[in-house]
């Protein structure tokens, strides 16, 4: 495994690639050690220009990732050529079908989520936290692709021991699908609720017809060395998933 990022354990098509990266080693240098690659999180301007240029010189990327503002919702947005990073665009998912252009989500708990066709013709980056998963967030993107993804893989966030939510949470999912409370344990508290991210996107991935969904192990705000996390620090950086084709 490289230190500066994760590279996901799927059978992705030739030609595609991914990673998600690390808040730290690897690609930073100096005395700014952190890979923050998000510019609303009060980092210095400066400092989010140079790591996302040495992360593009380190994954030998094809062009710039296409950032965008997200704001936990379902936009959906197609990339193509000429790939331009201004204006940002606003949403919580990009796909493409052409080759050299970059998906990319940000996160720092919420989940990101890749999905790739069979054949590798048509790629996405999602970012679903909770608000995003419970607004149809991963439909949108599956229904907006020109092929159905048939491969999904499940980058770092929350785990479900980290992720205590309340009755509103829980029952925004169970009035979408009663299936959903699978998905919640019991908290510490009453009213409170463990939720499973992870199990809630495989359920509506499966519910999409794609069950060769990977990935999911990890835990953001339980490996402080190795992942930003919101809920665990609050001011925080962002970590990047990307995807693209050669």
């Amino acid at each position: 495994m490289n230190p500066g990022w994760i590279e996901p354990d799927w059978p992705a098509p030739t030609g595609i690639r991914a990673v998600s990266t690390l808040r730290c080693g690897g690609i930073s240098q100096g005395h700014y050690a952190s890979l923050n690659l998000a510019t609303h999180v009060g980092d210095e301007n400066t400092r989010v220009t140079e790591n996302r240029c040495r992360l593009i010189e380190a994954l030998s990327l094809p062009s710039e990732p296409v950032w965008l503002n997200q704001v936990h919702g379902n936009g959906v947005i197609r990339i193509g050529h000429p790939v331009s990073p201004d204006p940002v665009p606003t949403a919580d998912a990009a796909f493409t079908g052409e080759r050299g252009v970059v998906c990319a989500v940000l996160t720092a708990d919420c989940l990101p989520v890749l999905l790739c066709s069979r054949d590798g013709t048509n790629i996405a980056a999602v970012h679903a936290g909770w608000r995003g998963l419970a607004s149809g967030v991963i439909e949108a993107t599956v229904n907006r692709m020109e092929r159905k993804p048939g491969l999904a893989w499940l980058g770092p966030a929350l785990g479900q021991q980290a992720f205590e939510v309340g009755n509103e949470v829980r029952d925004v999912f169970l009035q979408r699908d009663a299936c959903h409370a699978d998905c919640f344990m019991p908290g510490l508290s009453e009213g409170k609720w463990l939720g499973d991210l992870y199990g809630l996107a495989r359920r509506i991935l499966q519910g999409l017809g794609i069950t060769a969904v990977y990935g999911g192990e990890y835990c953001t705000a339980s490996e402080p060395d190795r992942f930003f996390s919101w809920r665990r620090d609050h001011t925080t950086g962002r970590m990047a998933t990307l995807i693209w084709r050669q």
